[in-house]
């Protein structure tokens, strides 16, 4: 069964594209935008159900763009692209209100399990962070 509105937030139109391909059978209507300024108009007009958005949106900083659209939409549901797998990036975005935190690189296995998990309420993160956390962490007891 298809669901409400997804809004779709990347620089980069390779990536938009894929991701709408991803998501269309799973949702009523799929908006896009490219930078963080046409994520919080579209946000604001369209009341998605949903935001899956670029860490490095243009104009961003950063978690800037997890803080303001959180405190602008409390009760969004809202997924983070990155190409970033260090666990501060995953961390600081969830400390700021995200739900989810996907890999761009693992975006076509992780992206369709991070929104049903994101929608039923949980937390999800792409378990390719995870063990890049969990080997970090071995690497650094080794040098210890």
């Amino acid at each position: 069964m298809r669901q409400g509105r997804v809004l779709l937030a990347d620089s980069h139109q390779d990536m938009l594209g894929g991701v709408r391909n991803l998501l269309e059978g799973m949702f009523e209507t799929v908006f896009m935008v490219a930078d963080e300024r046409s994520l919080i108009e579209a946000a604001e007009k369209l009341r998605p159900d949903l935001i899956v958005a670029d860490l490095s949106l243009p104009v961003s900083n950063e978690v800037n763009v997890v803080r303001r659209l959180k405190k602008a939409f409390p009760g969004i549901k809202l997924i983070i692209l990155s190409i970033h797998d260090e666990g501060t990036a995953v961390g600081e975005c969830l400390v700021a209100g995200a739900s989810g935190f996907v890999l761009k690189r693992t975006a076509v296995t992780d992206l369709v399990p991070a929104i049903e998990t994101v929608l039923k309420g949980d937390i999800y993160i792409s378990p390719s962070v995870v063990q890049t956390s969990e080997k970090a962490g071995e690497n650094f007891k080794e040098a210890g």
